[in-house]
């Protein structure tokens, strides 16, 4: 390397150093200064021999991160500090202990944090991927600082991705997009899930983002023009009112404008809000922010009609990222509406900086206080062990992107919920024993189902029963990822329950047919019923599915079925995969899709082979129909990410276990408390779901008609065979 070129690097290092303090959004104490340049020498030294992939010095990248750090994001000097400092330990020659000697126990932690996460295998199977993001996630509770560093590295990391060969991009965004856009979305750094977005966009679909950019450059002039009529129109206005203002025209993402073409099915021309208008006012005081918010509102709703179904006001009950301001789409000259934002600059810094803003107004310590809410959810869902990674990052992705809407409780509490939640949601978002005990729920007064959605102003009034209990069908009912992990939790729960009574039964249906309930026995009837395990032998039992019957022709096959357990055994190793295999395919026999369960013409893709039994999802492909793909496929992550619209929810089900509607009709003599009998017949049986029930008399006869659900024909028999005991009835048939 030339004299002139590492002159010319020197050079440029002392400008970035005096620019990084400059930039800061905090206030800089000598202190912090000086922490500051000690990191900065540390970090200089540490890669002075690395280069990146551009051929320039390796050092610039870690001074970029710092640089959004202090200035986009707006964090501390120990920010600062552990920025500059976060690859060194990964990199290089300095050690942990190094950097706690150095720079303290708080900068040692973040940058530890930091160092795990950058140590993940990604090039794995997704769902180690998952799983390592799980645990990055746990990271979260010592320092949110970790994650916001993170974010700041991967937004270096996207902008400067040129010199990356193709795949390595399309792997990079792809995850930008599944996972860092989000979650820079969740901690109110708008700004910066923006610019992800986009640059995730440009390097997942390159000439959707170049066709898009480029139409956008060519309509800025126009654009300006626009904007600038709009604006002189309200300025008269506004100045007589002495207000202090800016107003400023901002185009939509690029991202943003994609999505409501593939949304809405439009072209670029036909996106009507392609921008928004932003007035930020000033405000000497907090109390007075609010009134002057309204004041402009009523200024420009005098000039330009609002749609009234399109005003968002986040001043009165801001979003949990702490995001305030009121947005209002007016119908402007020419007849195109445009999204006017109204912000003070104290909302608007918040809007720009997340968190970090947010302290600054509060006057508080901690870094990461403001966070307390969404991290205890957070922790709700981590320290579920029963839920395996892949959902877990699903059911996360659900809380992290979804928008805002406000119930109230009976009471009048204020809840804030993601969008599409439902009213079983709400149960559980008030409390985990709510939510398993809802009986049903009443919204602004009227019963509606546990599945009714929500909108922002509902009164939701949830109410309870010890007898209610979760069934599987409450996960077609929940959305949020606390619901749905806590219904998980409590199916298996009662599983449990099922299995233990199941166990018992057998023991003594074995005994009358003079067989040992060993573990020898337990082993032949797995193999014999092809269930996975012994928990799965003893549920089916409990739940009546393997009955009297089945276990007379276990008993009967008992020597050949000793025969093929003998050769199970003694198979290689290398066999037992196929024999999964077959039990798996026995156990899941067919593959439904959508929340409606339809059976659909399918094929399996090829990339990842599906069998029955595992987790997958359908795609939509434009010639091939639905293919198949499991839900931790190398190929998921850029599927979810880049053609979400065209992904299928989809699940195999075990017909034995799957619930089914029947109708029974009964005929008989009317006696006092016949209908009571029967309906107390039914409710006594655990595995029986009543949906609907009808009763006739005529003349001394009656007839009725009772929908019941139920899990498979032997359950159903036998409630039919209890309903004929009852004295007065004649005939039950299915109709």
């Amino acid at each position: 390397m030339t004299e002139e070129v590492i002159e010319a690097e020197k050079k440029e290092l002392a400008k970035q150093y005096k620019e990084l303090l400059k930039i800061s959004y905090r206030t800089l104490s000598a202190e912090d200064k000086k922490l500051i340049r000690s990191a900065f020498d540390v970090a200089v030294d540490a890669h002075k021999d690395q280069r990146r992939k551009s051929g320039e010095a390796y050092i610039f990248h870690p001074i970029a991160v710092a640089k959004i750090v202090a200035s986009e994001i707006g964090l501390d000097a120990t920010s600062i500090v552990a920025a500059l400092l976060h690859d060194v330990v990964e990199d290089t020659s300095y050690t942990l202990a190094d950097i706690e000697q150095m720079f303290g126990e708080t900068v040692a932690r973040i940058v530890d944090g930091l160092t795990k996460i950058s140590n993940m295998p990604y090039d794995k199977d997704v769902s180690l991927q998952a799983e390592n993001f799980r645990k990055m996630l746990l990271t979260l509770n010592e320092d949110i600082r970790v994650i916001i560093i993170k974010i700041a590295d991967r937004l270096h990391n996207m902008q400067t991705m040129e010199s990356m060969p193709a795949e390595k991009q399309a792997k990079i965004a792809s995850e930008t997009l599944y996972i860092y856009a989000p979650m820079a979305h969740r901690i109110g750094l708008y700004n910066i899930k923006t610019e992800l977005e986009d640059l995730g966009l440009k390097y997942t679909e390159p000439e959707v983002y170049e066709d898009i950019h480029s139409k956008i450059r060519e309509s800025k002039e126009k654009q300006d023009e626009y904007i600038d009529t709009f604006s002189q129109i309200l300025k008269d206005s506004l100045d007589a009112e002495n207000l202090d203002y800016t107003i400023k025209g901002r185009p939509k993402s690029i991202f943003s404008i994609r999505r409501k073409m593939m949304s809405q099915n439009v072209s670029f021309d036909e996106v009507y809000d392609k921008f928004a208008v932003r007035i930020i006012y000033k405000s000497d005081t907090i109390e007075a922010e609010k009134f002057l918010a309204w004041k402009i509102y009523s200024i420009v709703t005098d000039h330009f009609r609002p749609n009234p179904s399109r005003l968002r006001d986040w001043i009165s009950s801001p979003k949990s990222t702490g995001y305030e301001a009121l947005h209002i789409t007016v119908m402007g000259p020419k007849g195109r509406w445009v999204e006017v934002q109204i912000r003070s600059e104290r909302m608007n810094e918040i809007a720009e900086k997340g968190y970090a803003a947010h302290y600054k107004y509060k006057n508080k310590e901690k870094e990461d206080g403001g966070l307390d809410d969404w991290l205890n959810k957070l922790q709700d869902t981590l320290e579920n062990a029963e839920i395996n990674a892949v959902d877990f990052v699903e059911e996360f992705k659900l809380n992290l992107y979804a928008k805002e809407i406000f119930a109230f409780s009976p009471k009048g509490d204020l809840y804030s919920l993601p969008k599409g939640s439902t009213a079983l949601d709400f149960a559980f978002h008030i409390h985990t024993e709510v939510g398993l005990h809802t009986r049903g729920a009443k919204v602004n007064g009227k019963l509606v189902p546990l599945s009714h959605e929500l909108k922002s102003g509902d009164q939701v009034d949830i109410m309870t029963s010890e007898k209610a209990k979760p069934t599987i069908n409450w996960l077609d009912y929940a959305t949020t990822g606390r619901a749905r992990s806590k219904i998980k939790s409590s199916l298996k729960e009662e599983q449990k329950q099922i299995a233990e009574e199941g166990k018992a039964v057998l023991a003594r249906k074995l005994k009358s047919l003079k067989i040992t309930l060993d573990e020898k026995t337990i082993n032949q009837l797995v193999i014999y019923f092809k269930v996975k395990t012994s928990l799965d032998l003893f549920y089916r039992v409990g739940a009546g599915i393997i009955d009297n019957q089945k276990l007379k022709d276990f008993a009967a096959s008992r020597s050949n079925a000793f025969v093929s357990f003998f050769k199970n055994r003694i198979r290689k190793p290398g066999n037992l995969e196929e024999i999964n295999r077959d039990e798996i395919t026995e156990k899941f026999d067919q593959l439904v899709f959508g929340k409606e369960e339809e059976k659909l013409d399918y094929k399996m893709s090829n990339c990842c082979n599906p069998i029955p039994g595992d987790d997958v999802f359908g795609f939509v492909t434009v010639n091939e129909g639905i293919k198949v793909h499991k839900k931790n496929c190398p190929n998921a992550v850029q599927l979810r990410s880049n053609y979400s619209y065209r992904i299928m929810p989809a699940k195999w089900i075990d017909s034995t276990q799957r619930e089914f509607k029947a109708e029974l009709s009964i005929t008989g003599i009317d006696t006092i408390g016949l209908v009571n009998e029967v309906t107390k017949v039914i409710s006594n049986n655990l595995h029986i779901n009543m949906k609907s029930v009808h009763f006739d008399s005529n003349d001394g006869v009656f007839t009725g008609k009772i929908v019941v659900i139920v899990k498979n024909k032997t359950i159903l028999e036998n409630l039919v065979a209890n309903i004929k005991k009852i004295n007065g009835i004649d005939k039950v048939t299915r109709s």
